[in-house]
């Protein structure tokens, strides 16, 4: 039974459609209250109406559904966490192949990827293309994954002198990406081994590229000016900065915002049954039978009731004849 006032995770997240005709984005989140662990995924789509949006959906239902049906093993193997998360996203990659094997006309769709798992207080994550992962701790910003586009690069010149501040803040090749999962062999991908160690009071956003339309300095100030309340409150404040720009060029903007409450250990008041116990009471025991079969066990019943009932009737009869004697 879980004794602690507040669940060990604090999370919520939100999606934006911005300036665009549709949305390309997709997330999906699964902490439950009572776990020590939970899974975050998300997903921005690629290659237009029909296609980005569809390809988002099946990279984020693929993975999911893979560490979801992993999730009863984190605990116990989780060293192997890394393992799932690349599996689930081979899954995702396949899955968009044979949708463009079966739909031609959306070759080319395709869509980043960030997925985390979360034990305890131990983050662990992969990423494929440009959608960030940040972390607020002690009031600074900084992203954890890698980014997969060729923002970097053209930063990187920027510091170089090779290319003026400006210039490269509006280069049209910034969001060209260098990894994404397309159905064909993923270039690149980010998933450490070791896991990162999150503290209470840090702050966890992943988030699409489109969050980036704000400066990072007004993501941390944001973070930072609500850092003690909820997380739903939290990404309120980021969506209302981003309606505040009121970009007609804003894109598609997804996140979700990771609080750790607390590293307190789970209590329980039921304690598990040993192993070496024999259940013999199958009556709590969930069953799958057939109805004929249980028609047939209500037959035999009231056949068996009714001539139990009969015995009795013919019984009594005998009983007061060996009174009268």
């Amino acid at each position: 039974m879980w004794r602690s006032p507040e669940p060990r995770f604090d999370v919520a997240s939100a999606i934006c459609q911005g300036g665009r005709d549709y949305q390309e984005d997709a997330i999906a989140t699964d902490f439950p209250f009572g776990a020590d662990t939970g899974v975050a995924v998300l997903a921005d789509g690629m290659g237009g109406h029909a296609a980005g949006d569809v390809a988002s959906k099946i990279v984020v239902t693929e993975v999911f559904s893979e560490l979801k049906f992993q999730s009863a093993n984190f605990v116990r193997q989780e060293k192997e966490i890394p393992n799932f998360m690349a599996i689930a996203a081979a899954n995702a990659n396949s899955a968009v192949s044979d949708h463009v094997g079966d739909h031609p006309e959306v070759r080319g769709m395709g869509a980043t990827l960030v997925s985390l798992v979360l034990v305890e207080n131990r983050l662990f994550w992969m990423s494929i293309g440009d959608s960030p992962l940040y972390l607020l701790r002690a009031g600074k910003l900084s992203q954890l994954n890698e980014d997969h586009s060729m923002a970097p690069q053209i930063d990187f010149m920027a510091k170089q002198g090779l290319l003026d501040e400006e210039a490269a803040k509006n280069h049209p090749d910034r969001n060209c990406l260098t990894s994404v999962i397309l159905g064909e062999r993923v270039a690149k991908s980010d998933c450490p081994m070791k896991p990162f160690d999150i503290k209470v009071g840090d702050i966890i956003v992943v988030s699409s590229d489109g969050l980036q339309y704000l400066e990072e300095t007004k993501i941390q100030k944001i973070l930072h000016r609500y850092r003690r309340r909820k997380s739903a409150e939290i990404a309120g404040h980021l969506l209302e900065a981003i309606e505040a720009l009121a970009d007609p060029d804003q894109d598609n903007v997804s996140f979700a915002v990771i609080k750790l409450n607390h590293n307190k250990p789970m209590e329980r008041v039921i304690a598990p049954k040993p192993v070496d116990v024999v259940d013999t009471h199958q009556s709590s025991v969930t069953r799958v039978v057939q109805l004929e079969d249980v028609k047939k066990d209500l037959e035999q019943s009231k056949s068996t009731e009714a001539l139990a009932k009969s015995k009795a009737v013919d019984a009594k009869p005998k009983a007061k004849k060996v009174a009268e004697k």
